[in-house]
C-alpha cells in the first residue's frame, strides 16, 4: 500500500494527544521505547510474588484492554503483562511503517529480550494468534506455553462475514470506508464489531459497551487509525500467501511450547473448521471448543478460558513446579525467596 492512499501520518513524537486510555482497577500502563518501535504495556501485579511472566498479544482493531478480564483471573498463576501493538492502542505507530505479521512479531521479540521476562507463557488472539505463532517457532527459547484464541491461521476457504475486513487490505478500500462511514457514530460502530466478534453480543455489560465506545470515540480522532488498520490487514493477507518455511501453518509444525488452541463455534471471522487442522498441526496441542463464542473467547467466556489455560499449565507441569517452589520457600525460610526472587527476575 503506498503512503498516497491514506492521509499523512506525522511522525510519533508530534502526534496529538487525543485522550487518556481506560486502565482498569489493578491495572497499571506504561510505555517501553524500544529500537524502532514504542510500545504500551498494561500489566496486573500478581497475587504473589515468583509467578512466572506472561504476554498477552491482541488482534486487528483491538488492544491490550482485550486481555483485562483474562488476566485479573490469572493473576493467581501468572504475573501478566499485556502490549498495545504498534499503531494500536495507546501505542504510535512503528517509525518504519512496517505492519506486517513479520513486524508485529519483531516487536514483541524486542519487547521480550528487552524486558528480560522469557521465557513467558505467550497468548495470541486473531492477528495475535499469527504474531505469536511466528514468534514462537523463530524464538521457542521465549516461550514456555502457546495459547491462540482464534488465531488468524491461512484458510483456503474464508468466511463470507470475513471478507469485508481482508478488503482493508485492497489498495484505497479503508479511504473509501472512511469515507463511507463518516457520519457512523461510535456507538454504531462498536455495535457492529460487537455483533461481529461475540457468538451472544448480550454478553457485552451496558459498562463494557460504555467503555467501548469512548475508546472508539478516541481511536477515531487518531490520525494513523484507519492507516493501521488497512496495513495490518494487508499484513495478514500477505502472511497467508507466503510460502516454504515462512508460511504460517509451516511454522505452527515447528512450535516446541505446549499449546492450547481455543476456537468458537459461532465466529464469524475464523473458520471453526479450522480447529482440527491447528490440532493436528501444532504437535503438542490441546483443543478447546466453545461452541456458543465468537471470535473472542477471552473476553466472552474468560472463566472458561481460564480454566483451560490452567489446565494446559498441569499438564506441562508448571503448576508443581510452583507449588514445590512455594514449598521450598516455607522450608527453607527467608533465604529461599530471596534466591527465588532474582532467578524469576533473570527470566528463569
Amino acid at each position: 500500500m503506498s503512503s498516497t492512499e491514506l492521509p499523512f501520518v506525522p511522525p510519533a513524537n508530534v502526534l496529538p494527544r487525543v485522550g487518556t486510555v481506560r486502565v482498569a482497577e489493578g491495572e497499571r500502563l506504561r510505555s517501553v521505547e524500544l529500537p524502532g518501535v514504542t510500545l504500551t504495556v498494561r500489566s496486573r501485579p500478581p497475587a504473589r510474588a515468583g509467578l512466572p511472566p506472561a504476554l498477552y498479544v491482541h488482534g486487528l482493531g483491538g488492544s491490550s484492554q482485550n486481555w483485562s478480564a483474562l488476566m485479573a483471573l490469572l493473576d493467581d498463576s501468572v504475573d501478566s503483562e499485556a502490549l498495545d501493538l504498534p499503531g494500536f492502542g495507546d501505542s504510535p505507530p512503528p517509525d518504519d511503517g512496517n505492519y506486517s505479521v513479520t513486524g508485529h512479531a519483531r516487536a514483541v521479540i524486542r519487547y521480550l529480550d528487552a524486558s528480560g521476562r522469557g521465557p513467558v507463557h505467550l497468548f495470541g488472539n486473531s492477528l495475535g494468534g499469527a504474531i505469536t505463532t511466528r514468534v514462537a517457532a523463530v524464538r521457542p527459547d521465549l516461550v514456555r506455553t502457546l495459547t491462540l484464541v482464534s488465531p488468524a491461521l491461512p484458510e483456503i476457504r474464508v468466511q463470507r462475514s470475513a471478507v469485508p475486513t481482508g478488503l482493508l487490505a485492497v489498495p484505497g478500500v479503508a479511504l473509501l470506508f472512511t469515507r463511507f462511514t463518516r457520519e457512523w457514530t461510535a456507538e454504531q460502530r462498536v455495535r457492529g464489531v460487537t455483533a461481529l466478534c461475540y457468538g451472544d453480543p448480550g454478553r457485552v455489560t451496558p459498562e463494557g459497551f460504555r467503555n467501548a465506545v469512548q475508546e472508539m470515540e478516541r481511536r477515531l480522532r487518531l490520525p494513523y487509525f484507519w492507516d493501521a488498520m488497512a496495513r495490518s490487514a494487508r499484513g495478514i493477507v500477505n502472511a497467508y500467501t507466503l510460502g516454504g518455511q515462512q508460511g504460517l501453518w509451516r511454522q505452527a509444525e515447528r512450535v516446541l511450547a505446549p499449546t492450547l488452541l481455543v476456537y468458537g463455534g459461532r465466529d464469524q471471522l475464523v473458520g471453526f473448521r479450522m480447529a482440527q487442522k491447528a490440532a493436528r498441526a501444532f504437535r503438542d496441542s490441546r483443543l478447546v471448543t466453545l461452541p456458543d463464542a465468537g471470535h473472542v473467547a477471552m473476553m466472552e467466556y474468560p472463566e472458561t478460558v481460564a480454566l483451560a489455560f490452567r489446565e494446559l499449565l498441569e499438564e506441562a507441569g508448571e503448576l508443581g513446579a510452583q507449588r514445590a517452589r512455594r514449598a521450598g520457600r516455607a522450608d527453607a525460610g527467608g533465604d529461599a525467596v530471596d534466591r527465588e526472587g532474582t532467578d524469576e527476575s533473570m527470566g528463569g
